[in-house]
């Protein structure tokens, strides 16, 4: 080995954490964890669109104070162009050996930023690309071709990046997310931070997700419980999330005569306590990649019933960690509840099948040791 390569493998890698704002959501959730794991033999730094966000005290307890790169609104404004150079010479004077943009907006920087500076770049890929419309993913398209690798959380995304974008399988890595289960058993634990509806010892299924577009249909599972209470069988729900959504979805579950079972909780800082007072969980989106919501419900010990989207078979064995139903079957979702509630103990079997899984293959140990064999890889070789 060269004197360089010597000196290069001795000194710590590098690396730049780059994302939109530490607000809660999956892949925010996921750079805090990468942020507090990763070894000493990086020099990691963290930039941000906005230094915004209830995740941001847990970033800074770590000792991370963002560099921020303001948007400041439309990405078609000039300031977007100023950001960009801005960032450029920020790598280059930091000696910035690598970059991982975690998201759509960060992206728009990052790549064009990185290729000014000589600096590699890595570009998170973690959902279809469903929000955007055709303008948008061509634009994203084009920049993740530029990029020295891509990473998605979920096979499918893989699938999506290869056969449809057509990137080269070789630049292209399934890194699952990671969970924090001694953590997450901790806040199961401190119990609920504000009460619950009583359900009168009732059972009960619990969807977690954000009420601020339609791809996470919360419609669907209204009219799935419309069917189970025709059937003569009681369930109550318990809906986490808020948004523009809830009015309309309000109204909906009163207009399906729901209002005493269905019970709409706004944002909730104790999801495992919820979850840990559940019978069951459910997901019924149009697109996803790789479902916090679920893989939480799961190291909750809860059978799953989840739609065939994105990487949701993947972390949902049909029959073995929960149900798979086709997605837009509110039929289908009512006799998969139908099946759990006659059959409690393949609930109980299912739920402890789920929290195995996540405790073997989601670990967060597994997601970091796999982003340090990815980011030497790519920067060092090695």
């Amino acid at each position: 080995m060269r004197r360089e390569e010597v000196r290069m493998a001795e000194e710590p890698l590098r690396l730049v954490q780059f994302t939109k704002s530490f607000h809660i959501g999956g892949t925010e959730v996921q750079v805090v964890e990468l942020l507090r794991g990763l070894p000493p033999s990086y020099r990691v730094q963290l930039a941000v669109l906005q230094d915004q966000g209830p995740l941001m005290d847990s970033v800074l307890r770590l000792g991370f104070a963002p560099e921020v790169f303001p948007l400041n609104g439309s990405l078609a404004r000039p300031n977007s162009a100023l950001q960009v150079l801005r960032l450029a010479r920020w790598f280059r004077s930091q000696r910035v050996e690598l970059v991982h943009a975690h998201d759509f907006y960060s992206t728009m920087l990052v790549v064009p930023a990185a290729k000014l500076a000589g600096t590699k770049v890595i570009v998170g890929r973690l959902d279809l690309a469903h929000w955007h419309g055709k303008a948008r993913r061509a634009l994203l398209r084009s920049l993740t071709r530029m990029a020295d690798h891509v990473v998605g959380n979920a096979e499918a995304i893989r699938r999506m990046l290869v056969e449809e974008e057509g990137l080269p399988a070789e630049r292209v890595s399934v890194i699952p997310n990671g969970l924090d289960v001694a953590r997450f058993d901790a806040r199961m634990r401190e119990g609920l931070k504000a009460p619950l509806p009583d359900t009168r010892g009732a059972p009960v299924v619990v969807h977690v997700a954000n009420m601020n577009h339609p791809v996470k249909r919360q419609e669907d599972l209204l009219r799935a419980l419309a069917m189970v209470r025709l059937k003569g069988q009681v369930l109550h729900a318990y809906l986490v999330g808020d948004g523009p959504r809830r009015p309309e979805l309000e109204r909906l579950a009163g207009s399906l005569g729901l209002t005493d079972t269905v019970h709409f909780l706004g944002h909730r800082a104790d999801v495992p306590a919820v979850y840990a007072r559940a019978d069951f969980g459910v997901l019924c989106s149009t697109a996803e990649g790789m479902s916090n919501a679920v893989m939480e419900g799961m190291a909750a010990g809860l059978p799953m019933v989840v739609t065939r989207v994105g990487g949701n078979p993947e972390l949902v064995a049909d029959g073995e960690r929960g149900l798979v139903v086709p997605p837009l079957r509110p039929q289908a979702m009512s006799e998969a509840f139908g099946t759990l509630l006659a059959d409690r103990e393949l609930g109980r079997r299912m739920g402890a099948e789920a929290r195995a899984f996540v405790e073997r293959e989601l670990s967060l140990e597994r997601l970091v040791r796999r982003h340090d064999v990815l980011y030497r890889r790519v920067t060092r070789g090695s």
